[in-house]
């Protein structure tokens, strides 16, 4: 297909990702839900499994393969740079004051997982189209224990924000349980990269690269960073020199964790975790996140959907590897957590907040997923289920954290992630 062709269908595809995000997320609005379940449903219902199933021409004419290149590098610089913005909100504060509290409920919410994950995949590994035919018992155990223990850390800490409860005991509990659960998820899904389709020769280089970037970002690159924030006046706008200067440290720090191997998404979190808070963290926000959530952050739903084939769930193998996956995601998250929140000393309401806040997986379950496809580790039939389970879990967290919380229905959560 010419170029000037497939820029044609990038437009035109672009129109269609954002008014029906936008058309579904409003409507997950309103039923009290988070836009991205929203999104994430817009996805699916643009792929194979909605669209191309009732109207497969038509879904074919608007999302030929050809384009679908153009729609994965959108995608992935959209979640790219919301992990930036994710990190530029992290706060290391939560951790000091609840540290070792959340560090039994996050050991929970991922020792369970991980045993559950390694007691399924000597099965699993025996039904086509899960996992890849490359891919080692211990590195397929090691993906999915990430999958399931993933935490939708940018919407527990929406909801956390918008129900005041950031400086409570149950508010910073949760945040820091679930920020050092996702900081174990996203290591061992390092570890999986690094190893996966090679010898650990090349893991041990990319881990060891990847640490030591992290040392130099948060040791040297911080202080670095501190005398360019310095630059920032709180009462002027912020300059294109700067935004510019901002954009071009992303752009290398996700291609300095590309190339030694890991992914992209670690090097643009952990520049934003790195930047120091105040005016400059506060007008990139406010400049960016509008951009990268409207018009960036979609195209990864969408690119998700377009992977997402439901009707794979027909097949009987893979439909009770489902059933057997979404038990072991809910009660390896939810019940481990909330066990391990009660056997803390919190009460049986929080246990249970936390609980259903730690079970949501949401945008990082998508991200994980993604990487794992790309990277040849799992099949369409996996990657479809854990998309399900991302969907259904988001989709149960603000109901449930409603109900166990005793919220009026009018003031359901309305995070956009």
């Amino acid at each position: 297909m010419p170029t000037t062709q497939l820029s044609v269908y990038f437009f035109l595809q672009i129109a269609v990702i954002i008014t029906v995000c936008q058309l579904v997320g409003r409507l997950a609005q309103k039923l009290g839900q988070p836009q991205v379940v929203g999104e994430m449903i817009a996805g699916v219902t643009l792929g194979p499994s909605l669209l191309g199933l009732f109207f497969p021409e038509v879904q074919r004419a608007l999302f030929p393969k050809e384009t679908l290149g153009m729609l994965y590098v959108g995608g992935q610089l959209g979640v790219g740079m919301y992990m930036f913005l994710v990190g530029t909100e992290f706060r290391a504060d939560h951790f000091k004051s609840r540290f070792r509290s959340a560090v039994s409920v996050s050991a929970a919410g991922i020792v369970v997982p991980f045993v559950l994950a390694f007691a399924l995949i000597p099965w699993l590994l025996t039904i086509p189209g899960l996992f890849s035919a490359k891919a080692k018992p211990l590195e397929a155990a090691l993906f999915l224990g990430a999958a399931i223990a993933i935490t939708a850390f940018p919407m527990l800490a929406r909801i956390i924000h918008e129900r005041g409860l950031a400086g409570t005991s149950l508010g910073t509990l949760a945040l820091t349980a679930g920020a050092v659960d996702d900081a174990a998820a996203w290591c061992i899904l390092a570890i999986v990269l690094a190893s996966f389709g090679g010898h650990w020769g090349g893991a041990y280089a990319a881990i060891g690269g990847g640490i030591a970037y992290a040392l130099f970002m948060v040791f040297i690159g911080s202080r670095l960073l501190r005398r360019l924030a310095r630059h920032v006046r709180p009462d002027a706008p912020l300059s294109a020199t700067m935004l510019a200067t901002v954009l071009v440290l992303f752009a290398l720090s996700a291609f300095a964790m590309d190339a030694i191997g890991i992914h992209a998404v670690f090097g643009g979190f952990l520049l934003g975790a790195v930047l120091p808070r105040g005016a400059l963290t506060e007008k990139l926000r406010a400049q960016l996140q509008p951009f990268v959530v409207v018009f960036l952050l979609p195209m990864f739903f969408i690119y998700s959907g377009l992977n997402t084939r439901l009707g794979v769930l027909l097949d009987p193998g893979i439909l009770l590897a489902a059933v057997a996956i979404l038990a072991a995601s809910f009660c390896g998250k939810g019940i481990a957590c909330w066990a391990a929140a009660r056997a803390s000393g919190e009460s049986h309401r929080d246990a249970m907040a936390i609980g259903s806040l730690m079970n949501a997986r949401g945008l990082m379950e998508l991200i994980i997923i993604n990487i794992g496809l790309q990277a040849g580790v799992i099949e369409p039939g996996l990657f479809s289920i854990l998309v399900l389970m991302a969907i259904l879990s988001t989709l149960m967290a603000t109901p449930l954290f409603n109900w166990v919380t005793r919220v009026p229905k009018a003031a359901a959560v309305r995070a956009p992630v």
